[in-house]
């Protein structure tokens, strides 16, 4: 009996001992890919750094134009305001 028992515990040792090296394995490949992972993303983030500032700056200058452009639609409907009542105070006086 205790050398059946002793048998079962070394093949359970053994596999576990081997299953545990599987294990480390497994954690080492993972490890791996997640550090080149981070080092793809960090890649992307310096070369996307660019672009982005490029995209802000051009929706910054659109901003500004856009605020240019208000500006000269309000004056020029203030002028058309102006001019439409001094239409109306010459077609008062003629009549």
């Amino acid at each position: 009996m205790e050398d059946k028992t002793f048998e079962l515990l070394s093949r359970m040792y053994g596999e576990f001992s081997e299953f545990r090296e599987g294990t480390e394995e497994f954690q080492k490949n993972i490890t791996q890919k997640v550090q080149e992972n981070s080092n793809h993303i960090i890649r992307l983030e310096n070369e996307l750094k660019g672009d982005i500032k490029a995209l802000y700056d051009g929706y910054k200058q659109t901003y500004e134009k856009l605020n240019v452009l208000e500006n000269k639609v309000d004056d020029i409907s203030a002028k058309i305001e102006k001019q439409e009542v001094e239409i109306k105070v010459i077609k008062g006086g003629k009549v």
